[in-house]
């Protein structure tokens, strides 16, 4: 299973209502775009490892990184890397699933009585519960402290997982950079997008993003998820169907099965 997941495909229905505009504006810089670019075509990625799609220009290099949270813990992440022409794309996965080990580990060495490596109930020693709940504004902040201004942050979901949307033009080239970030079942995946000053948005990037259940099926939420509170149910898959707006693994098995709530 994991081979053929990790593998390239393509589909023609993903998320094809949402994507028209994007796909329009594409074509239409593909026409006037130098012909080593053009080999760079758009394709969907799907990773059983972290559990999630996205589409990129051609196969994306991974790279096995760490991720330093706001407590400080190293946490393990990989960092999913392409490039087309002189624009850059990215998603990195940071695992926090490891921020209670780690964090409490830091703690035995903290002087007698330090409150914040001791921690609470609510805090956790090292303050690791802190860390989980507040990965999402933390990874925002960094985005923040960028050289570079603001134009726009806001709330969003995929597929009822809530995240937050962030636009930024960098200072220094004026080059603009299109960010998301989301935290599912105790991962973070900040996913980043940067053009070259005139450049359409990344949209095709952007709008791409997807989650994959255990069988490598396309997870969506009937309610909204919000990590560390109860999942809300899942919505039952059916056989996938043209026009339908999914992405699926390859022959991964959709016949509907019963799924408690968790």
């Amino acid at each position: 299973m994991r081979k053929w997941l990790d593998q390239r495909f393509r589909t023609s229905s993903r998320r094809s209502r949402l994507l028209l505009p994007a796909v329009i504006v594409a074509n239409a810089v593909i026409l006037s775009t130098p012909g080593s670019v053009l080999a760079q075509e758009w394709t969907e990625f799907a990773n059983l490892d972290d559990r999630f799609t996205c589409n990129f220009p051609g196969e994306p290099e991974v790279i096995e990184t760490t991720w330093t949270s706001e407590y400080g813990a190293d946490l393990p992440a990989r960092v999913y890397r392409a490039q087309r022409g002189p624009s850059q794309f990215s998603v990195t996965v940071a695992d926090y699933a490891h921020a209670e080990r780690i964090l409490v580990e830091k703690a035995s060495g903290c002087p007698p009585g330090a409150e914040r490596c001791s921690g609470g109930g609510s805090t956790g020693e090292g303050y690791w519960r802190h860390d989980v709940a507040g990965a999402l504004i933390y990874a925002t902040w960094t985005f923040v402290q960028r050289d570079a201004t603001v134009t726009h942050l806001g709330f969003n979901s995929v597929d009822r997982v809530e995240g937050y949307q962030l636009h930024l033009t960098n200072n220094g080239d004026q080059s603009r950079t299109f960010a998301s970030i989301y935290m599912h079942e105790d991962k973070l995946y900040v996913m980043e997008g940067t053009v070259p000053a005139g450049y359409p948005d990344p949209a095709l990037f952007q709008q791409s993003l997807g989650w994959l259940d255990e069988n490598g099926v396309s997870l969506r939420y009937e309610g909204m998820y919000s990590n560390g509170f109860p999942a809300p149910p899942r919505v039952q898959r059916g056989p996938q169907e043209e026009g339908q707006g999914r992405i699926d693994a390859p022959s991964a098995d959709t016949t509907p099965t019963a799924e408690p709530s968790r």
